[in-house]
Parts: structure tokens; sequence; C-alpha cells
């Protein structure tokens, strides 16, 4: 099953970006108008992040946030075949020269980011641009098919593959050679609130993983944010900011807090180019069980 899933989707990736985006186009218009897929979820979220937003605004994002999603899936797929030139070309990286001062001084890095499109390209382009080993920490797939299909997508140039269920363990080869960077995504649900920080996001009671601070600070790294914008349709750019140059010597959360700061910061210059359907506040914060947790 495996192979023919592969063929199929390998197939697929050789088509033209200008087909791609046709087929894209017409998926977005069936999730968008004929099966509604999670608008109530992306509803809520919008009216929670952009309540100084008319309805009609918060109704604009939302259909645009369909051919993003659609776009980043295909764009994805395009992964099993595309050529670095390509990458390179329509995924810039604005100052990688911070990455190299990091290696320089022989520095560990943790570079966090949220699910904004297309978070793919960012894996695989600072596995060209950077000289450390790249870690990247990633959330199995519940399908062996697709978990194994993206494995190798991700895997396809400089990156190397860390599971999250299996971090501790995992990441111990890395940094006994030459220091290396953990690249992962920040904004995940926690599978346990009761273990998480529990932060305003959007002036909304939110947890947060713990993982990557405490990683970080255990180790000493540097922190780095990675910002992804779209330029236009395909093409993007990104820019890391340092947050701390030792997570050890920040306060508690600080190292959170930096990075919700900048994905909102984020969200405000391109509210469409975001995840939304992932239900990001589902959760209910309540005081007495969780109070102890709030950073």
């Amino acid at each position: 099953m495996y192979y023919l899933v592969y063929g199929l989707l390998y197939l697929v990736s050789l088509l033209p970006f200008p087909i791609l985006y046709l087929v894209s186009d017409f998926v977005a218009l069936i999730l968008r108008d004929l099966a509604h897929y999670r608008k109530d979820i992306l509803r809520k979220n919008l009216s929670i992040a952009f309540p100084e937003k008319t309805e009609a605004e918060r109704e604009m994002i939302r259909k645009k946030f369909y051919r993003n999603l659609t776009d980043n899936f295909i764009e994805t797929i395009k992964l099993l075949s595309i050529s670095k030139k390509t990458l390179e070309k329509r995924f810039r990286a604005e100052n990688p020269e911070v990455m190299y001062d990091f290696y320089q001084q022989n520095k560990n890095v943790t570079v966090v980011l949220g699910h904004f499109f297309n978070w793919e390209y960012a894996n695989q382009l600072y596995s060209l641009k950077i000289k450390q080993d790249l870690a990247v920490v990633y959330m199995p797939i519940n399908n062996p098919v697709f978990n194994r299909i993206f494995l190798k997508l991700r895997s396809r140039f400089n990156s190397k593959l860390v599971s999250a269920h299996r971090y501790a363990a995992e990441i111990k080869p890395f940094g006994k050679e030459k220091p290396y960077t953990v690249i992962l995504v920040g904004d995940q649900n926690p599978g346990n609130t009761h273990n998480a920080f529990w932060t305003p996001f959007f002036g909304h009671m939110t947890p947060f993983v713990k993982g990557p601070e405490k990683g970080a600070a255990l180790t000493r790294q540097a922190v780095a944010y990675c910002s992804i914008k779209k330029v236009k349709r395909g093409y993007y750019t990104s820019k890391i900011e340092v947050i701390t140059n030792n997570a050890r010597e920040t306060e508690n959360g600080f190292v959170t807090k930096q990075m919700i700061a900048h994905i909102e910061q984020n969200l405000r210059e391109q509210p469409d180019n975001y995840l939304w359907s992932h239900n990001r506040f589902r959760h209910e914060y309540k005081e007495e069980l969780f109070k102890h947790l709030v950073v």
C-alpha cells in the first residue's frame, strides 16, 4: 500500500505548479462551500483573536484561509520531488547569518515557529541553509502509510526527524560532533492540560506545551523564533528572531510568552495564513485547577 500511495503522490508532485494550484482551488471550493470544513471552529477562533474586526472582515479571513490550507497541502506533496533550486527560489531565508553566528559560538539552538503556511518548506529550507545538524520534531501520523510518506518528504534534504513521543531518546545522538538546531512548531495543543503552561493567547487563557522551553533551559540552549510570511501565492519569506541566548537564564514562562507574542504579531500582519482549523481554544481555563500553572 505504501508504494502504491507514494507512487501516486510522487506523480502528482511532478505536475507544474499552475496545474497543482488549479487542483488546490477546486478542493478549497469544496471545503469552503460544500463541506463547510470546520466552519464553526474557524469562526470561533477568529472571533476570539480579532474581536475588533467586523463579522464581514472575519468572514473574508475565513474564506481566504481555505485556499491557503489546500495550497499548503499541495506544496507539501511537491516536496517529494522539488529541487533545491526551486525550494530556495520559493522560500527565502532573510537572515540565515543569525544561525551561522550560533554555529560559530558552538551553541545549540531551539527554533520555534507557529502553524503558518508553509511550515513544511521552512523545515526543508533551513536544513539547506544552516551548518548545524537539524533535528525536526514531528508528531507521528496515526496512519502508518502516510506517516512513512511524511517521514520521507520531511527528510529529503539534510533534516533528521525526531519523534515528539520519543524526544528524550532520539535527541541524544545530536551535539556530539558539532552543534545542532532543534526546530519545532510550538503552538501545539498539549495532551495533558494539567502539565502545561497556561497563559493568555489573544487575551484568552490557553494551554501551551512545556517541552520546548524546558528542553532548551535544561541544556542551556539559545532560543529563536522563525517568522513566516507569504509574499505571493507559492512564495514565502522567513526571518529568525532571537528570544534568548541561554534559556536557563530566563524566568519560567519567558520563552513561551515571547513565542506567543511573535505569533500574535505575525497573525495581525497576515491573519489568513495560519492553521485556524486547529482548535486552539478548545480547553476551558479553571482557576481552581490551573492557577499554579499560569505564566
